[in-house]
């Protein structure tokens, strides 16, 4: 939006609304995450796509069929493994060594080196603890993943004889038959993470059916891809000690790609969302070519340092998806690009960290296992949670500060570890305790910056929101048409948008669009006994960019714009109440009161006696109208002032200049008629009684919305300053100032003394 539209609500385009040309104007309540496009050019392409839903809704069905198919295969699989019931550590001398077991016939060598494993006619001659590094893509050397594979195919034939002689030092010999695993011993770990690859799973399928784009297509590419790491990860936990058939040579070439795809297509989905960026197409193609280069050569085992390959690449690409994000923040300040950026910048460094802790103990292959294989799930798993979280980003403001502080704290836990490990060469029990009391403590320590960073600073107060919201429904009901301009403005300086407009739509509640960039908020017609929204609020960007509006937001938009319409019903509740009471006054009044007087005025013992009830009878008169009208023009009123000014002064022989001029015609409330009423007679009846005029003028001006009452006469008045202020002076005073006026006299030269009124806000004085 341009300039303009900052200051002051704008409309959409008329462009676009030819280029939308929806069929209704109505916004219907069961439409679920609008699109920024949908409130930009007001076009419900959700509605078009509903007569998909049918297709959609059966391939998803048939998808997750498959993904459950696919795991159930892989579950049936790895529980007709064989099974060692036996536990193994590596000693400093790299030797494996037996740690535990419950079967009888190894429980007498727990605590000696196993020296080989004979299978049939399979044998495995020499073993070290290289066979406990599950996952052979966390080897960096290619030496080392040639020889894990050789090793492991070897025991994976060894065990798969199904009886098996172990040989130990000290010549010990240990022959067992085994059985197949079974569904009920994959262990607790294995299904955590089979389940947790389904979820991913289904929610990538749902987001690419939901709207099939580029963009979502992208995301179901990364998903899928972690959901392989996570089912390869799943099936390394399963292992005693041989992997299962044929995964030492499918894991490292598999995850290798499924982590350079990831890579690659987060470079292309930053060039694509939540903006296209000028070149993104040309970014987007060298990532997939250099990521397909390496990948072909991987394929062919024409790659030397592969791992060094993937690392380094993966690193360069994730640091570009962050700059990329950067550059598409200063370009649009929409705030995705803000929070994926953050979350871009503490996954490259979990990355980074992770490649440079195992480089560094690449020498200590005990070490090396245990930072592989934690660092390397760790890292995996927050990835998929970042994932799984991505489609909600909009929904929780609580979810994201939840997922926020988590990662926060898991990622310094995390990278304590690692360095108490590499650098201190401290245990893995003394570096876990360490890293998490020490995360702990700077959690604590920095928890309140961190939510108030996180919610946002600027946001306005229970007590500034409670006074601005009785202020804007006294104003709204004085002037209905108003209540876009003023929800609009308590809008701003709530959310800080950085672009708000009024749009002509209709709609009944409030709604966060399905990617936190915009808030629409119903405005809706105070002036109607049904308070239907003709008008629609949309906000763009909250806190200046920094932050996405999510359902909380929407929420609470909504009960603001509910006590609104509480506030503005109670006051004209208030006010019909008030009406009625005058009304009843003014008829009570003229039916007795003015009965009295009229029996008194035709009783009167003397002329005067008869002109003084006269005048009381008009005066009543005018007051009884003041009360039984609850508004007055101010052009029909100045009428009646003068009227009844020049009839008192012919009766005193004071001649009357009167003059009006009035910008518009405003609506008079009966407060403001009633102090204008008592303030000028006050003045007329202090000219007639102590000035001894004979001639007053009167002035009664409206410009840019000041109102300014002037009189002056030709008197014998002086010094204005040393009057005693009674009930009449005193009375106009008090009047004026409940109006937020002011009052002031002055001596005119040669003779005279003016008073000047003014109010130099006088639409605002209607709530007073």
């Amino acid at each position: 939006m341009n300039a303009p539209a900052e200051r002051h609500p704008t409309r959409p385009p008329r462009r676009d609304a030819r280029a939308a040309s929806p069929p209704s104007s109505r916004l219907d309540d069961n439409d679920s995450g609008i699109d920024t496009t949908v409130l930009e050019q007001w076009l419900p392409s959700r509605l078009r796509s509903s007569r998909w839903l049918g297709w959609r809704l059966r391939a998803l069905v048939a998808l997750a069929l498959l993904g459950c198919l696919a795991l159930f295969l892989l579950t049936r699989e790895l529980a007709q493994q064989p099974r060692l019931d036996a536990g193994w550590r590596g000693n400093d001398q790299g030797q494996l060594v037996l740690a535990a077991s419950t079967e009888p016939a190894l429980r007498p060598f727990i605590g000696h080196a196993l020296l080989g494993v004979i299978g049939g006619d399979s044998q495995v001659a020499v073993l070290d603890a290289l066979a406990l590094q599950r996952s052979p893509r966390w080897l960096p050397g290619d030496a080392e993943r040639a020889r894990h594979h050789e090793l492991h195919e070897q025991l994976t034939r060894a065990l798969s004889q199904g009886h098996v002689r172990l040989y130990f030092a000290e010549g010990g010999t240990a022959e067992l038959r085994l059985q197949p695993r079974g569904s009920f011993r994959l262990g607790l770990m294995y299904w955590l993470l089979a389940g947790l690859a389904l979820v991913l799973y289904l929610i990538a399928m749902v987001v690419l059916l939901v709207r099939p784009m580029l963009a979502n297509a992208l995301f179901a590419l990364m998903a899928l891809s972690q959901c392989g790491n996570l089912l390869f990860i799943a099936a390394a936990t399963v292992s005693d000690l041989a992997l299962p058939g044929g995964y030492s040579g499918l894991e490292v070439h598999a995850r290798t790609a499924f982590d350079l795809v990831t890579a690659a297509a987060i470079v292309h989905a930053a060039c694509l969302h939540p903006r296209r960026l000028p070149g993104g197409r040309a970014i987007a193609l060298l990532a997939w070519a250099l990521v397909g280069s390496l990948l072909a050569l991987d394929a062919r085992s024409a790659l030397p340092q592969a791992w060094w390959w993937t690392q380094i690449v993966g690193a360069v690409l994730g640091l570009s998806a962050v700059g990329l994000l950067s550059w598409s923040y200063r370009i649009e300040p929409h705030p995705y690009a803000l929070v994926q950026r953050r979350f871009g910048i503490v996954t490259a460094g979990t990355w980074i960290l992770l490649t440079a802790a195992i480089a560094a103990v690449s020498q200590t292959p005990g070490t090396q296992q245990g930072i592989a294989t934690v660092g390397s799930m760790i890292w995996v798993v927050f990835l998929t949670s970042l994932m799984l979280l991505v489609p909600f980003l909009a929904k929780s403001q609580q979810m994201l500060r939840e997922f926020s502080l988590l990662a926060g704290v898991s990622t310094v836990a995390t990278s304590l570890d690692l360095l108490f490990v590499t650098a201190f060469s401290f245990g893995q029990f003394t570096s876990i305790t360490l890293s998490v009391f020490l995360s702990i403590g700077l959690y604590v320590s920095v928890r309140q910056w961190l939510l108030n960073h996180l919610r946002g600073t600027g946001m306005v107060t229970m007590e500034r929101l409670f006074e601005r919201l009785y202020r804007m429904a006294r104003e709204v009901e004085a002037h209905p048409e108003r209540a876009s301009i003023s929800l609009l403005s308590l809008l701003r300086e709530l959310f800080e948008p950085l672009e708000a407009a009024v749009a002509p739509k209709s709609t009944t509640h409030a709604r966060a669009s399905g990617d936190g960039s915009a808030l629409t908020v119903p405005v809706p017609d105070l002036s109607r006994i049904s308070g239907r929204a003709d008008e629609t609020l949309v906000l763009r960007y909250s806190q200046r960019g920094r932050r996405l509006f999510t359902r909380e937001d929407a929420r609470l938009a909504d009960r603001i714009v509910e006590q609104l319409k509480r506030a503005v019903a109670f006051d004209q509740a208030v006010e019909r109440g008030r009406s009625e009471e005058r009304s009843r006054l003014a008829q009570d009044l003229h039916d007795d009161i003015g009965a009295r007087l009229l029996t008194l005025m035709y009783q009167a013992q003397s002329p005067e006696q008869e002109d003084y009830i006269r005048h009381t009878l008009q005066d009543l008169k005018t007051l009884t109208r003041g009360l039984a009208v609850s508004s007055h023009r101010l052009s029909h009123a100045a009428a009646e002032w003068k009227a009844d000014v020049q009839q008192r002064l012919q009766i005193a022989n004071v001649a009357l200049d009167w003059h009006t001029q009035f910008d518009r015609d405003s609506e008079l409330t009966v407060v403001q008629w009633s102090a204008l009423t008592r303030v000028l007679r006050e003045l007329v009846s202090n000219t007639i009684a102590h000035a001894r005029a004979t001639r007053v003028a009167i002035s009664l001006q409206l410009a840019d919305d000041r109102l300014e009452l002037r009189m002056h006469d030709d008197g014998h008045g002086r010094n204005p300053q040393a009057w005693a202020h009674g009930l009449g002076l005193g009375g106009i005073r008090k009047r004026v100032k409940q109006l937020g006026g002011e009052v002031e006299w002055r001596e005119l030269l040669p003779t005279g003394i003016e008073c000047r009124v003014r109010f130099p806000h006088w639409s605002q004085s209607a709530s007073a």
